[in-house]
């Protein structure tokens, strides 16, 4: 059929075309509105380092002057920088790499434990969760870095536009910082209808302002040949290696392209960038490059410097609105990683609200939005200017990109079969450009560059204490459960008092009654009619079908027990699976339906294989979590916690 369309297609040239149908005008209507979407979630990190990247690179720290050979040389890193890291490696490759659509360092780590075997298991499977986990921590620290910096250097063109207005700048930053979070219990489902028109905003008028400079000198888009690269480091040696660290800053934001693949998919965010993104990018960096040759004096605002004095006020506008959309995605992106973070159980619980009643990822946290707010604050006065706290970025990003590749080799060694000769030689390519833009930023450490740092050590630290307590003090609580079988016919024998009801025992393991029961029925010497041991567990994939989410075996004397299963990226709802068991022909009526759930108070003086300190860590944070019942949405007057001292 093909062949015979192309040859009549062929044979008649002037013949008239089909009319695209209904469906294809709606998918291409879609397509146009989630590229459209994507600009304001997955874009405005990346889309915001125009104003910080080129300044970055002349600061005099690097001694580099404005002169034709260097602006050349540092636009041809950028723009290979934008080319090779964001397009080839991320658009081209990374976002192949799906776990059911869902991207992202934790999906990707996820995907990865899912093989059953890695070569050398017991070395290599924790030493890749151990990567995984700090690749996922440096996100938080780029998290606290990024708004300020963005706010920051958008609330800087005051210094331009009025430079009698100078001192303003730190604290209308601290000001717009403060109210973005304190806005985040409301939601920002409505926010988010505005954010891809404010950021299409914003990349029309970087496209314009830098493509103004460029038709005054378009001998700037020479510096498009590699060549200039090279020649920069051959002029500038171990100063011009330095200066990568500065033009990372160009390529921040390339794993969020990745981490939002699930919520618009491949293409929509594919075409955003090829066909908008990247464009105005380039033509934004090489205005700037243009005024530095014309300007030298422009380095210390090369950004706000490519508009007219009329239209800087407009400019600080739109810019401050751009880094409030980058810095909401950045928020947004924290909320969805704490809770996968918490399905997968590393980290504890902690509240989450949901803001929209449509859409399910709308989610806010409390505790995480209250520490993103405190850390941002503390960046601004401590560094005090866009400039200095630049110094701090770059580390974080980096490390994650190279976890991200190393990552990407078991993947494609393992679910594409490729050879190691092929992805050794991908990944190595990769993973080389990576840890050079890392080394170069290592020398920030002492500048400021420990606190990402600092913040990745303490969440690992977190999230590895958390998941291990959780592994120990599940072995111990199934120790100490009774085999089911054994329950049950002691249940036979004795024949307890049932009173009329259900009642639901949460218990993580499968086999075994768990101890919340057999200290109900020790205290209580009653039993429900009807029994159900529930749960829940988290599979290591975003979502589980529906037709795949419960299995129920039933069990002599009223008992049942029920498996529920959930994705990383999904919440589990108590009282809906209850509900689903209504319909598989239990009773659980919910007026006479009461949830027991344990509550163990954790005692750090047994001989479990941990350290001292860690587990005294472990016992703070199991004191401190949210409630199971609050947790999993019980309904709080039917709800009966019983306490057991454990000690680990």
């Amino acid at each position: 059929m093909s062949g015979l369309t192309a040859s009549a297609a062929t044979a008649a040239p002037h013949a008239r075309r089909p009319r695209p149908t209904a469906h294809g005008t709606e998918r291409g209507r879609r397509l146009l509105t989630l590229s459209l979407t994507a600009l304001g979630v997955v874009y405005g990190d990346i889309g915001t380092s125009p104003l910080y990247a080129i300044r970055e690179c002349f600061k005099p720290a690097y001694g580099l002057r404005p002169d034709v050979p260097t602006v050349y040389g540092v636009l041809s890193l950028i723009a290979w920088a934008l080319i090779v890291v964001v397009s080839v490696k991320y658009i081209v490759f990374i976002m192949r790499l799906d776990n059911r659509g869902e991207g992202g360092i934790l999906a990707l780590l996820a995907l990865v434990l899912r093989f059953r075997r890695l070569h050398g298991e017991r070395a290599v499977r924790p030493a890749v969760i151990a990567l995984g986990l700090f690749g996922a921590a440096l996100l938080y620290g780029d998290g606290v870095i990024t708004p300020s910096i963005s706010v920051l250097s958008a609330i800087e063109g005051l210094e331009v536009a009025t430079p009698a207005l100078a001192h303003l700048v730190v604290p209308l930053t601290l000001v717009i910082l403060f109210l973005l979070f304190h806005v985040q219990k409301y939601g920002t489902a409505r926010l988010g209808g505005v954010f891809g028109p404010v950021m299409v905003v914003w990349f029309v008028t970087i496209a314009v302002l830098g493509t103004v400079e460029i038709l005054r000198a378009p001998r700037i888009l020479l510096a498009l040949n590699p060549w200039y690269a090279l020649r920069f480091f051959l002029d500038h040696g171990w100063g011009g290696f330095l200066v990568l660290g500065a033009v990372v800053l160009a390529v921040t934001g390339a794993e969020a392209l990745y981490a939002d693949m699930g919520h618009f998919g491949r293409r929509p965010i594919r075409l955003a960038w090829l066909g908008f993104v990247l464009p105005a990018l380039l033509l934004n960096y090489f205005g700037q490059g243009a005024i530095l040759l014309r300007v030298p004096g422009a380095v210390q605002h090369p950004f706000y410097l490519l508009a007219p004095g009329v239209f800087l006020y407009p400019l600080l506008v739109i810019a401050t609105l751009a880094t409030i959309v980058a810095s909401q995605a950045l928020i947004s992106g924290a909320f969805s990683l704490t809770q996968q973070c918490m399905q997968l159980r590393f980290c504890p619980r902690l509240p989450i609200v949901h803001t929209s009643r449509v859409q399910v990822g709308q989610i806010y946290m409390p505790d995480v939005n209250a520490a993103l707010m405190v850390g941002c604050l503390l960046l601004v006065l401590g560094f005090r200017s866009s400039g200095a706290l630049g110094a701090a970025y770059g580390i974080a990003v980096t490390g994650t990109m190279a976890v991200t590749s190393m990552l990407f080799y078991i993947i494609a060694r393992r679910r594409w079969r490729w050879s190691r000769l092929l992805a050794g030689s991908l990944v190595g390519a990769f993973l080389a450009i990576d840890l050079v833009f890392l080394a170069a930023n290592l020398v920030k450490i002492e500048h400021g560059g420990w606190v990402p740092l600092v913040i990745a050590g303490g969440i690992f630290l977190v999230m590895t204490t958390w998941n291990r307590g959780v592994r120990i003090v599940s072995g111990i609580l199934s120790e100490a459960a009774m085999p089911l079988d054994r329950f049950l016919a002691e249940v036979e024998r004795t024949r307890p008092p049932r009173v009329p009801g259900t009642a639901v025992f949460l218990t993580a393991g499968l086999e075994g009654a768990p101890l919340v029961l057999i200290r109900h029925l020790r205290l209580n010497k009653a039993l429900q009619e009807e029994i159900i041991l529930l749960s829940i567990l988290t599979e290591e994939v975003p979502e589980v079908r529906d037709d795949e989410r419960i299995e129920v075996e039933r069990l002599p004397d009223g008992f049942h027990r029920v498996k529920a299963s959930y994705g990383f990226m999904e919440r589990p709802h108590v009282q809906e699976i209850v509900a689903r068991c209504r319909d598989l022909g239990m009773r659980a009526e919910p007026e006479d339906t009461t949830y027991y759930v344990g509550r163990p108070q954790l005692l750090p003086v047994g001989t479990a294989r941990m350290m001292r300190w860690r587990k005294w860590l472990f016992a703070f944070m199991q004191r401190n979590a949210g409630s199971a019942a609050d947790f999993f949405g019980l309904p709080p007057n039917r709800v009966v916690e019983l306490g057991a001292r454990i000690e680990f």
